[in-house]
């Protein structure tokens, strides 16, 4: 879908997405889809480890719902990034990034010559499989993809108003875990040094007239995160949601539910 997270936040809405990894089925993907209540979702390639098919069958998953989705990857070469922008998803967001010179290095894998070194080939489906020409191809890829990179490090952190300030990166998405353990407030979600670490990349993005998002940890933080300009919020991930409604059962049950003898 061209542009979609692009033009999505040229708009004032919040972008509501979830994430999909350890159970990434079409399936999983389409019941989110028909709740009604994402725009879309990010598909994790960090800690899932999922290959170019199996994002392909997302992405092609969230397509019929009208779901947009990107994926997620940490800083290892340059062939995952095209690969899974040439499965289908509408952008790539890069982990565990360190300084503004890694950042720079993922955007440059995203993009076409002038602004990149991504190779050129139109078999995917980001060329429609060839029905796009080339030169059509590197046109639309450039303008369209989303490229995101997470502030979940010391450094990023350092150098988020750098990175804000990159052309090309669209949106920096902190990472909330690996950034409270960064800080050292593990498990101390509204510790001051994680509010002052969000100010900070709010108001780098802010400077440098981009967005951010983030994971929230509960409907608190993720209101707190809304009022300070937060345009994409992850709310839930495919495990979370079965272990849920699993609880949920279970406790519907509960006269005739307990716990295995």
């Amino acid at each position: 879908m061209p542009g979609f997270f692009k033009n999505l936040l040229a708009t004032d809405k919040l972008i509501r997405v979830f994430c999909t990894g350890q159970l990434a089925h079409p399936v999983v993907i389409q019941m989110f889809g028909l709740s009604g209540a994402y725009d879309g979702f990010w598909i994790d390639q960090e800690h899932a480890g999922l290959g170019p098919q199996q994002v392909q069958l997302a992405a092609l998953a969230g397509r019929a719902c009208g779901l947009g989705s990107f994926a997620r990857m940490p800083m290892t070469n340059y062939a995952a990034v095209t690969q899974s922008l040439e499965a289908g998803v509408d952008g790539v967001m890069a982990a565990q990034v360190h300084s503004a010179t890694e950042a720079e290095q993922f955007v440059s894998w995203a993009k076409f010559a002038p602004r990149g070194v991504r190779g050129l080939n139109t078999q995917g489906a980001d060329a429609n499989y060839t029905y796009k020409s080339a030169a059509e191809f590197v046109h639309d890829s450039n303008r369209d993809h989303l490229v995101a990179i997470q502030i979940e490090t010391a450094g990023a952190l350092e150098h988020a108003d750098e990175i804000a300030a990159i052309d090309g990166v669209d949106l920096l998405f902190i990472g909330p875990a690996d950034l409270s353990q960064a800080l050292g407030v593990l498990g101390k979600p509204n510790d001051p040094k994680m509010w002052a670490a969000v100010e900070r990349v709010a108001a780098a993005c802010r400077r440098h007239g981009k967005h951010w998002g983030t994971v929230p940890f509960d409907p608190a933080w993720a209101d707190r995160c809304a009022e300070k300009g937060c345009r994409m919020l992850t709310f839930g991930n495919d495990v979370a949601a079965v272990r849920l409604g699993i609880q949920s059962l279970v406790n519907s049950y509960a006269s005739q539910c307990g716990p295995r003898k």
